[in-house]
């Protein structure tokens, strides 16, 4: 049984990207994270980006659908909109920072590098694609 996964991906006016720092590893990743029992992955992406970061969120189109190489897991990326709220830490993130895409930091989870390209694509359709770069514990050194 796969898990479902709900992502988002954030620009600001300057074309930045919205990233969270962990608080249980030293990595960079896209907000989001499980959907839960009866939610769709869109209802997830705003739940936790909301959760995440205290930013409300409009999703405004679907980016890809990612498979993981390595488990049982489906993940949705969006590229979501912010429509209100105040950029808050919380106990899942120490920080939030936009950050040029082509600046972004060298502990970013290489997977979500991956999605922010394919973001900035801005192909006609949606993405289907298993993942094979690192986790995020090979980004800290602990795989």
């Amino acid at each position: 049984m796969f898990t479902l996964g709900a992502f988002a991906i954030i620009f600001d006016e300057n074309g930045s990207v919205l990233l969270s720092h962990r608080c249980d590893m030293d990595v960079w990743n896209l907000p989001g994270g499980m959907v839960e029992s009866r939610e769709m992955p869109d209802e997830a992406v705003v739940r936790e980006v909301r959760e995440e970061t205290g930013l409300e969120v409009v999703v405004e189109r679907l980016v890809g659908i990612y498979g993981k190489g390595d488990r049982d897991e489906i993940n949705f990326s969006f590229v979501c909109r912010v429509v209100g709220g105040q950029l808050t830490l919380t106990d899942e993130a120490d920080q939030h920072r936009f950050f040029a895409v082509d600046q972004l930091p060298a502990n970013t989870v290489p997977k979500h590098v991956e999605r922010i390209r394919d973001a900035l694509n801005g192909a006609a359709h949606p993405i289907f694609r298993r993942q094979t770069a690192p986790s995020a514990q090979t980004v800290i050194g602990k795989a």
